[in-house]
């Protein structure tokens, strides 16, 4: 089954979707072995593993794409992707879904923010019309080959017109053909209520550590009416305390013996990246004398 099929059938199903972001490959194959059924493909997390920049719209389309490329390569999960503002015009929204299909994906979310955009949970955003996000959306169904893979449309509006332009929005892209509608941060559980109640559509929630939106578990999401919850940079934010922890150990002491209940055993991390089944490779064609 393809993956975009795959994440079709789970949006008719009853349980919430959960998924973890992840920036690479390596945390893609963490997060499928910890035996969730879907992924998220950060934007945030790929500016801070590639650039070491913020979220603020630096990353292109050719690096996510890359990325994405790499991702899908090594799980067998549906892969929802970042795609920003599309990078452009409805134009580039396009060029962009054409370029997202073909690396493996099974979801792209677009946001009605100017580009370049911001995290959805900064200050200082700007909104394009509600009718260029409306062509927008436009552009990628009509670019998509496959039926089922899936456009997440997003409005950022609650955080710079309010939460009743962010439902109008909501409803509009509803109406345009969007897949999922995700308002991102709402700032209450009520404007959470009011958010899916508001469109027929699944909804999708972002859960940022220390951002604008309350942190609930996936079930108090799916009781409030959610069908995907994302957790974008749980992982990398984790990744970036522990590898501080343990540089400023490693920078202290001169050693890592201190270190070795922290850190995979070598035979672990090469079990983790499937070094068994490219050692059978290997011999599968190796030559034969």
């Amino acid at each position: 089954m393809r993956q975009t099929s795959r994440l079709r059938k789970l949006l008719s199903q009853k349980d919430i979707i959960i998924a973890p972001g992840a920036a690479d490959a390596l945390v893609a194959r963490i997060i499928e072995k910890a035996g969730f059924n879907a992924l998220y493909l950060t934007g945030a997390g790929v500016s801070y593993t590639t650039l070491g920049l913020p979220d603020v719209g630096l990353i292109t389309m050719t690096e996510m794409v890359t990325r994405a490329e790499n991702i899908c390569s090594v799980v067998n999960l549906p892969v929802i992707a970042d795609g920003d503002t599309g990078y452009g015009n409805a134009l580039n929204v396009s060029r962009t879904v054409r370029a997202y299909e073909r690396a493996g994906v099974a979801a792209i979310q677009l946001e009605d923010q100017v580009f370049p955009k911001h995290c959805g949970h900064m200050a200082g955003k700007q909104l394009i019309s509600r009718q260029e996000m409306v062509g927008k959306i436009k552009a990628a169904l009509d670019a998509r080959t496959d039926h089922d893979f899936v456009v997440i449309a997003r409005t950022d509006a609650r955080g710079v017109t309010g939460l009743a332009d962010a439902l109008e929005r909501a409803q509009a892209y509803e109406e345009a053909g969007a897949d999922v509608i995700f308002v991102e941060a709402p700032e209450s559980v009520e404007e959470m209520r009011r958010i899916t109640s508001a469109v027929q559509l699944p909804t999708l929630a972002n859960m940022v550590e220390g951002g604008k939106t309350p942190l609930l578990s996936a079930s108090e999401l799916q009781n409030i009416g959610y069908k995907i919850v994302i957790f974008p940079n749980t992982a990398i934010r984790s990744l970036i305390k522990t590898v501080t922890e343990v540089m400023q150990e490693l920078h202290a002491t001169g050693t890592t013996k201190g270190l070795l209940n922290r850190m995979l055993t070598f035979n672990e991390l090469n079990a983790l990246l499937g070094l068994n089944r490219v050692r059978e490779q290997e011999q599968r064609y190796a030559a034969i004398d």
